[in-house]
């Protein structure tokens, strides 16, 4: 049955997709257990080991994972950052006269992505627009969710008729761009000279090994983004910036994304930059990754360094400017040509499933990356005590 989105009459569903994040302490051992019993997370070479390392992961690691939740308030506010999101977003979308409803759906947390599924069905919707909250598109994080919702779609029969069409990314946007520029540039003005404040985007890290051997294209979207903000700042603020990208919250032992956030923001103070404007590029919601990571962690090494003026820009949240960003992306999803889940949810053909050989370290999650790094290391030491009996969880401190 065909519809016309832009009246009325049609019921849209627009379904938000994250990643989720554990709301209080007592979440966040099953969060971490939920998040490595994923096989898109890590593929173990015997799958029937996944489940019980991810119940040991969860429970050797909770203690340090609980101590960085404490330091940010408890929990994180992921949720009821994207809840809101998704509200506004309703809102704007109602208010341009398309009948829609907004459901978010999280991969490793409430509310899960079958919630959002069932509920869709519930509500009787007739299209439905699938946007990430990831800006840029990385296999490990849009692709991930994609691929959830390809396999809810595949078992059952109801969702599978729903016509879905998805925004694969959106780092080019005009409207997501003009947000992100119009917060750095409150920041910049700030400064005692804003001419010569440095701009420093602080992007999550990827493995290098999924940019040159799984074709991801995250680095490609991440830099071409950073280039379009600072194109942007530069005509609205009448004068270029220095400014810097590197990558956050690597883990393990394979080669990440450089160069590494902490060892710029050493170069930067060894260069005696005196203003520094942090952005964290790749997020557009506040959580363990910026209030933890990057307000406690890597302040403390620039003011180390020697940055004395650490000027963090706050992530996008419900800034008006981007949820009318969002809502023009979903306007013209619904309005142009059909990305179909299979479509956005596809992998490049030169794909390699991880672990590649048997030390390989395999998918990280994108988010709440303090679980990520501590939960890692249990894995890690988990794994080389198994295949190789040299009992190295002493050497982590895990024992």
């Amino acid at each position: 049955m065909d519809h016309d989105p832009t009246t009325e009459s049609t019921r849209v569903g627009v379904v938000l997709l994250n990643l989720g994040g554990p709301e209080r302490i007592q979440d966040v051992a099953p969060f971490l257990y939920n998040l490595f019993s994923d096989p898109e997370i890590i593929r173990l070479p015997i799958p029937l080991l996944q489940k019980p390392l991810a119940c040991l992961i969860s429970t050797l690691r909770s203690g340090k994972s609980i101590a960085a939740y404490r330091s940010i308030g408890g929990g994180s506010p992921l949720r009821r950052i994207t809840e809101q999101q998704a509200l506004e977003l309703q809102s704007e979308l109602r208010a341009r006269g398309i009948q829609v409803t907004t459901y978010v759906a999280m991969r490793y947390w409430h509310p899960f992505t079958e919630s959002a599924v069932a509920n869709l069905k519930a509500d009787q919707v007739e299209e439905v627009v699938v946007l990430p909250l990831y800006p840029h598109f990385s296999i490990s994080t849009s692709g991930s969710s994609f691929r959830e919702l390809q396999r809810l779609r595949q078992s059952d029969p109801d969702f599978a008729k729903l016509p879905i069409r998805c925004i694969r990314s959106y780092y080019n946007d005009a409207g997501y761009v003009g947000a992100m520029a119009e917060l750095i540039g409150k920041e910049i003005q700030a400064c005692p000279d804003p001419s010569s404040a440095q701009v420093f985007f602080s992007a999550h890290g990827v493995p290098v090994s999924y940019v040159e051997e799984a074709g991801d294209p995250y680095q490609r979207e991440i830099e071409a983004c950073a280039q379009l903000i600072m194109e942007r700042l530069e005509r609205e603020l009448g004068h270029p910036n220095p400014h810097t990208l590197a990558y956050q919250s690597r883990v393990g032992p394979v080669e990440w994304l450089r160069p590494y956030t902490d060892e710029a923001l050493r170069e930067l103070g060894a260069a005696h930059v005196e203003n520094l404007v942090v952005v964290p590029i790749s997020f557009v919601s506040e959580h363990i990754e910026t209030l933890e990571e990057i307000d406690i962690e890597y302040r403390e090494i620039a003011s180390k360094a020697g940055i004395n003026n650490f000027q963090r820009v706050r992530a996008l949240d419900t800034t008006p400017a981007f949820i009318r960003a969002l809502a023009d992306l979903v306007q013209r999803a619904l309005a142009g040509p059909e990305l179909t889940l299979d479509q956005a949810a596809a992998l490049p053909i030169k794909v390699k499933l991880y672990p590649q050989r048997q030390w390989d370290w395999g998918w990280n999650s994108n988010s709440e990356a303090w679980n990520g790094r501590l939960a890692m290391l249990g894995f890690s030491a988990i794994l080389l005590e198994l295949w190789s009996g040299r009992g190295p969880l002493h050497s982590f401190g895990l024992l």
